[in-house]
C-alpha cells in the first residue's frame, strides 16, 4: 500500500457506524496496517468544540475530519471516520480531496435507530428540545453510489465490518487474505456494477 485510504461511514445517528468502525479498526491493526479512527462524537468534543449543529457548523465538522483524513491517508494511514455527514455535497468534497476515499453507508431504518439511542436524542429532537436534528427535522441525504452498503438492523457487527475489509481487499487497497468471506462474489459484482471495478 503506498497511500492510505479514507473510510468513510455515513448514516443517520444511531445507525451503528461506530461501533462498525471499531471493529474495522480492530481488524485492520490484526493485520499490522496503520490505522486512526476519527470518530464524530469525540471529534466534536476536540477538533470542532465550539461548533453547534446548525447546517453551516456540521458541514464545517464533516470538513475538518476530512482534513485530518487526507492528512493521515497522504502519510500511509488508513483513516476511519465515522460521522453522520448528512449532506451528499459535503461528502462529495470530502472525496475530492482524500486518497482512496471508501465511502461505507450504513442504512438503518429511522425506528431502529431510535430505539439504540442511549442517549435520548432522537426524544429531544422530537421534543422540540434539539434543533435541525438529523432524520427528525433536518434531512439526511442517502450516498447514491458507496462502495460499501450495509442494513445495519439486518447484518450483525461482525458480518459488516468483515463486509468492509473484503471490500477493501477487492478494491485492491489491501492485500488479499483467503478468507473463506461467504458473499465475495456478491460484493464483486455489485462493485462492478457501480463501475469500481
Amino acid at each position: 500500500m503506498t497511500s492510505g485510504i479514507t473510510l468513510w461511514f455515513t448514516g443517520v445517528p444511531a445507525s451503528g457506524k461506530s461501533a462498525i468502525a471499531r471493529r474495522v479498526r480492530e481488524l485492520l491493526a490484526a493485520r499490522g496496517l496503520p490505522v486512526e479512527l476519527l470518530d464524530g462524537p469525540e471529534v466534536r468534543q476536540s477538533l470542532s468544540r465550539g461548533l453547534g449543529f446548525t447546517r453551516e457548523d456540521r458541514e464545517e465538522n464533516v470538513r475538518r475530519i476530512g482534513y485530518v483524513a487526507k492528512l493521515l491517508s497522504r502519510n500511509g494511514v488508513i483513516a476511519i471516520c465515522a460521522a453522520v455527514s448528512p449532506y451528499r455535497a459535503t461528502r462529495e468534497e470530502i472525496r475530492q480531496h482524500v486518497s482512496n476515499f471508501v465511502e461505507i453507508f450504513v442504512d438503518c431504518p429511522l425506528e431502529v435507530a431510535e430505539r439504540r439511542d442511549t442517549e435520548g436524542l432522537y426524544a429531544k429532537a422530537r421534543a422540540g428540545v434539539i434543533e435541525d436534528f438529523t432524520g427528525v427535522s433536518d434531512p439526511y441525504e442517502r450516498p447514491e453510489k458507496p462502495e460499501v452498503y450495509i442494513r445495519s438492523d439486518e447484518e450483525s457487527i461482525e458480518q459488516s465490518a468483515a463486509k468492509v475489509v473484503k471490500t477493501l481487499e477487492l478494491l485492491q487497497l489491501i492485500p488479499q487474505v483467503d478468507d473463506g468471506f461467504p458473499d465475495a462474489d456478491d460484493l464483486r459484482r455489485r462493485l462492478r456494477g457501480l463501475g469500481y471495478i
